[in-house]
């Protein structure tokens, strides 16, 4: 597997992490399962889960914000994200028609814990569509998958056609699962950016790197679009149909509002590949801060002040932690595309890996 760095390509100005990995920032854990089949019927999917901290999200939560670019998607959970400005559970990205029992089994995981037992649990699950890759309507996850995927998170985060990116397409590549994290510099506070993104959206012609219209080049513009070899099933959704899936993480100390806005500049870094530009694509985004806060768990019960202090960035200072969710999002786009080999599902529906020497050679040349 060839990440961008390796290609030589910088993205922005700021350096990354040790990892250039979501699990840069302290804590954070990433699992996947993904399902492969290929005896009765054809499978290309799975789930991703992301763990913001290590035990129960519940007993410590997170200030968290999320913004969307364009709702044609899904992302359970974000209402009770917008009223109380918390991330209380663990997340997850899967298949479109896979949400519901990935949902459903993150509450068993929760609920399943003593401390537990009698709460709500609203967990964040996101979904791009992987249907043209499977049989039927896709709905191959099951409950053993999430816990495999919640059980095996670790900070070496995999990267391509696993877990939840397993049957996504990108920029008419194969897509999937990417990550990349920049780091400030100890006078701008020293804090880490992780983002993750399931990257599912995009034409051919829009794919840029690093401003330079890539896409275009002949190298990589006579690369055969996904397709079908076999007849069979609805016809494949028009180029650019699909969806993207962004996770940010820090370690700043943030205010909900705060993490509000660095969800939505990850929108940018979709814009720099070129993405964000369809009607049919669900671009969605959520930004969470691991930095300890004095948060009540449940209500005013168990001794919990009536006035919680807490700490945060200045407003004036977030310039550096926008632009490092703008930079983060935009490679992590492009590791999870270089990532993803050539991948035939159903009805023989080919996607065809980015192969590095010719995104360098496209890169080399175009202006």
């Amino acid at each position: 597997m060839t990440r961008l760095r390796e290609l030589g390509i910088e993205i922005g100005i700021l350096p990354s992490g040790p990892r250039n990995a979501i699990s840069d920032v302290s804590g954070v854990t990433v699992g996947h399962a993904t399902v492969i089949r290929d005896d009765d019927v054809i499978a290309r999917t799975g789930v991703t889960v992301i763990r913001p901290r290590p035990g129960h999200v519940r007993t410590h939560p997170l200030f968290a914000g999320c913004a969307t670019l364009n709702g044609n998607g899904e992302m359970t959970g974000l209402e009770w994200v917008r009223e109380s400005g918390l991330l209380t559970t663990d997340l997850a990205l899967t298949g479109t028609h896979s949400v519901g029992v990935v949902r459903d089994s993150l509450v068993a995981i929760e609920t399943a814990h003593d401390t537990f037992r009698n709460a709500f649990s609203l967990p964040v699950v996101g979904e791009t569509a992987d249907l043209a890759f499977n049989s039927g309507n896709a709905q191959f996850v099951t409950g053993e998958h999430v816990r495999a995927a919640y059980e095996s998170a670790s900070a070496d985060v995999e990267e391509g056609s696993v877990g939840g990116g397993a049957g996504m397409v990108c920029h008419g590549f194969k897509g999937g699962i990417g990550t990349a994290s920049r780091r400030l510099d100890a006078s701008a506070g020293g804090w880490t950016v992780g983002v993750l993104v399931q990257a599912n959206h995009g034409t051919r012609p829009d794919f840029r790197v690093d401003g330079r219209p890539v896409g275009r080049d002949a190298r990589l513009a006579h690369v055969p679009l996904p397709a079908r070899t076999q007849p069979g099933g609805d016809p494949p959704m028009p180029p650019g149909s699909g969806s993207i899936i962004v996770i940010v993480a820090t370690d700043a100390p943030l205010l909900p509002g705060q993490c509000r806005r660095l969800a939505t500049r990850a929108s940018i870094g979709i814009g720099r590949v070129g993405g964000g530009i369809q009607d049919s694509s669900g671009d969605i985004m959520l930004a969470f801060s691991t930095a300890p806060q004095n948060v009540p768990t449940e209500g005013y019960a168990g001794g919990h002040p009536l006035v919680a202090p807490h700490s945060a960035v200045p407003h004036q200072a977030l310039d550096d932690l926008f632009r490092a969710v703008v930079e983060a999002t935009e490679e992590s786009i492009i590791n999870a595309m270089l990532a993803a080999p050539t991948m035939t599902g159903a009805r023989g529906f080919t996607a065809y890996g980015l192969e590095p020497d010719a995104l360098l050679a496209a890169f080399s040349s175009a202006t």
